[in-house]
């Protein structure tokens, strides 16, 4: 009897001894993920659109008389200043039509010299009665006739002169010039499908980017105001992505740029200073529209993993478990945190960080404090 109890006592102790080793091989096993609880925040994050950069005057530079390129006195990319000259067109009928028209003149003011002598010579006969005052209207008739001439001839040597003019294209402000497709010898006119350059002035930009029908009623919601002007005008200044990634310094103003929505779509720019002539007319970017929300779901990029174009966490589930959630989010301004627009609420616990995770692990939670962790952040708009 006595026996039996003591196989009974020395099983057990095997049995609780095994269990104990098992479950320190599991604390073991278990990794500790950080934690956080998610909880509303006041915080500033944007609607994204891609832009085209243009300048704020964009001028096609064409030829208004038809000849030869015959000198290009600019280089692609330069700067100019308003007068400057950039392009002499050859033509020859225009100076042949100058030598003309300077002939013309002297052989009228020959005629009026004549016609006014003619008046002088009559004017006495007629006084002493010796020939008939017919013949001094007569001659006057004939002065004025060779005035006129004399006057068109003048004109006609201003035309040719103003002709000869715009074979000298000179720049109409200060800008930047663009590509030249022509080069010196070509034969250029003004029904040339390409100008001969572009100038752009690029002291101010408009970045020019689309709503779809969706994404304006979304934000016009959001905007107090009775009229587009009135919501525009309530719409904090906007923020500008080059497509390095780098944040333009300047803010700029947000416009309409088109009255009506066409093929779905609602046309908008955004005008920026651009006193360094860091951005160039033709660049490619990203304008950022920011929205304030008071009770945002705001988490750190590093707690989000991408799939397939999709976003993901871990969410904590039963205590110390896994799932993976799908979430919408939106990015905030310096790209290190997001707002969690669907997928998770507030008091749902995720994952700070983790790769790979499949769902059911069990994990040893280690909870961290939100503002050891949005203290670096401003979540308020300046």
């Amino acid at each position: 009897m006595k026996s039996n109890i003591l196989i009974l006592i020395t099983t057990g102790i095997i049995i609780f001894s095994s269990c104990r080793q098992k479950q320190a091989a599991r604390e073991k096993e278990t990794v500790a993920y950080q934690v956080l609880t998610v909880a509303p925040r006041k915080v500033t994050f944007y609607w994204s659109h891609p832009a085209t950069i243009q300048g704020e005057n964009v001028v096609e530079i064409r030829p208004m008389v038809p000849g030869y390129l015959e000198n290009i006195y600019v280089n692609e990319g330069a700067t100019v200043r308003k007068g400057q000259l950039l392009f002499r067109i050859k033509n020859p009928q225009y100076d042949q039509d100058i030598l003309t028209a300077k002939a013309a003149i002297k052989i009228a003011e020959a005629n009026v010299n004549t016609a006014r002598m003619n008046v002088e010579k009559v004017k006495p006969l007629v006084d002493n009665e010796i020939v008939s005052k017919y013949q001094l209207e007569a001659a006057a008739y004939t002065l004025q006739s060779e005035e006129a001439a004399l006057a068109q001839a003048k004109a006609t040597l201003a035309n040719a002169q103003t002709n000869q003019g715009y074979t000298y294209i000179k720049s109409p402000q200060d800008g930047t010039i663009g590509l030249i497709p022509y080069k010196a010898g070509a034969l250029i006119s003004s029904s040339n499908t390409d100008p001969l350059t572009t100038l752009s002035n690029t002291g101010n930009v408009y970045a020019y980017f689309s709503l779809n029908e969706k994404q304006l009623i979304n934000m016009m919601q959001r905007v107090p105001g009775n009229t587009m002007a009135e919501k525009l005008s309530h719409i904090p200044p906007v923020t500008l992505v080059l497509a390095n990634g780098d944040v333009y310094p300047v803010k700029g103003k947000m416009e309409t740029a088109g009255g009506a929505i066409e093929s779905g779509t609602a046309t908008f720019k955004a005008a920026f200073a651009n006193p360094l002539g860091i951005i160039q007319s033709g660049a490619s970017a990203t304008v950022r529209i920011p929205r304030i929300e008071d009770a945002a779901l705001l988490v750190p990029q590093t707690a989000i993993y991408q799939l397939q174009d999709k976003s993901f966490v871990y969410k904590l589930i039963d205590g110390n478990k896994i799932l993976s959630t799908l979430v919408n989010t939106a990015a905030t301004d310096d790209g290190n945190f997001a707002v969690i627009t669907n997928g998770v609420k507030a008091g749902d616990k995720i994952l700070l960080n983790g790769l790979n995770i499949q769902d059911s692990t069990v994990i040893k939670p280690m909870t961290v404090n939100q503002d050891s962790i949005f203290n670096l952040m401003d979540t308020t708009y300046n």
